[in-house]
């Protein structure tokens, strides 16, 4: 294994659930398959390639082992993980399409970890009034 994949499953190009997904394919597993390696729900498989959780570090170890490629690699598309394919699969009218879509997903997280922030300050301000 390479880098010769970093711009392909960079962080900007990919998300953790797409590295996963990719490493999995490629060493000819299933999410069931996987799953059963690792000791875990089909639905936890399906939740990390959907990017609606993460791993522990043990899972994420024992993944990255069993798919032949760096934890870092599965993290942020750093070190050893998967060439790029030799082909891009997808038009480019779909590439930028993700693409548009993984920035507004940064921006709408970036937002969202904003509100977070006036909300414990609102709730500060209920609380003591007097620390305004």
């Amino acid at each position: 294994m390479n880098d010769d994949g970093n711009d392909w499953y960079s962080q900007e190009a990919a998300t953790f659930g797409d590295r996963v997904a990719a490493a999995r394919e490629s060493a000819g597993l299933t999410q069931k398959d996987l799953a059963r390696r690792l000791g875990v729900r089909l639905s936890t498989v399906r939740g990390w390639e959907d990017d609606r959780s993460e791993p522990r570090a043990n899972r994420l170890s024992m993944m990255a082992g069993l798919l032949n490629v760096s934890m870092m690699w599965l993290i942020n598309g750093q070190g050893d993980g998967l060439p790029a394919p030799d082909h891009d699969p997808l038009p480019r009218d779909m590439r930028m399409l993700l693409a548009d879509l993984r920035t507004l997903r940064a921006d709408l997280t970036a937002q969202a970890d904003h509100v977070a922030r006036m909300e414990k300050t609102l709730r500060k301000l209920v609380q003591d009034p007097a620390d305004v």
